[in-house]
């Protein structure tokens, strides 16, 4: 039986935080950020193992008590200079130490999406644990969209039909997905499912709600506080 594995990349900066401690350990209802999606794929009773890639030279996960999670968490010290690179760095870094097989399923979530709910998680285990590709979690776009030209004028309105703006969780296997980053090692993906696209795949989209959203500047940060504020004191 294939198992569900899943891993967050998290040997990234954060630049357009403009903070100098790394995006993912900055502070969220008094815990790292990563804390929150660690918490909610550790506490998942089909997910078998979390994996963290973290920057070989990460100075900050050690300065937090994980002790919570031990149970599921290994840490994979081989983060590499883009989001794809530390994902396959990981996957292959998992596979080697024998700690995932090739058919077993990953579920690859941004560090800095902190309000991923367990309802949202067991849609997706759920959709795609029988689907040939895998997929994504994802929402359909609803507002207007405006291509704009170098000058920051309006040079058209793009239609939305059947647009979505893809989030994480996404998961595929662990041979497929491994063997996808690797193909698109010079594509500049920005997101997993884009490399199985390039295989000439197409990933399933699970819809999702705008909550799960990824912190990207100083404001989204209280907003997920405020949220995982109301989650916690309902």
């Amino acid at each position: 039986m294939s198992q569900f594995f899943a891993l967050i990349p998290a040997a990234g900066s954060g630049s357009r935080m403009g903070n100098e401690l790394p995006k993912q350990y900055l502070p969220l209802c008094g815990r790292p950020m990563i804390y929150h999606a660690i918490k909610t794929l550790c506490n998942n009773r089909s997910i078998a193992g979390v994996f963290i890639v973290l920057s070989p030279g990460d100075i900050h996960w050690s300065q937090y008590d994980w002790s919570e999670f031990s149970q599921k968490l290994t840490v994979l010290q081989f983060g590499g200079a883009t989001r794809a690179d530390s994902v396959l760095n990981g996957l292959i870094a998992a596979q080697q130490k024998n700690l995932i097989n090739p058919q077993d399923w990953v579920l690859v979530h941004d560090a800095a999406r902190p309000c991923l709910t367990s309802d949202q998680l067991n849609k997706l285990i759920g959709e795609l644990a029988s689907d040939n590709v895998g997929g994504l979690l994802a929402v359909p776009v609803a507002d207007t969209l405006k291509r704009g030209d170098a000058d920051n004028h309006v040079r058209q309105t793009e239609s939305r039909d059947n647009l979505w703006q893809a989030q994480t969780p996404q998961m595929f296997r662990c041979e497929l997905l491994t063997r996808a980053l690797q193909n698109a090692a010079n594509m500049n993906v920005t997101d997993d499912a884009s490399a199985i696209e390039a295989l000439g795949l197409h990933p399933k989209l699970v819809p999702s709600d705008a909550y799960n959203f990824k912190v990207t500047y100083p404001q989204d940060l209280a907003l997920a506080e405020l949220i995982i504020q109301k989650r916690n004191h309902p």
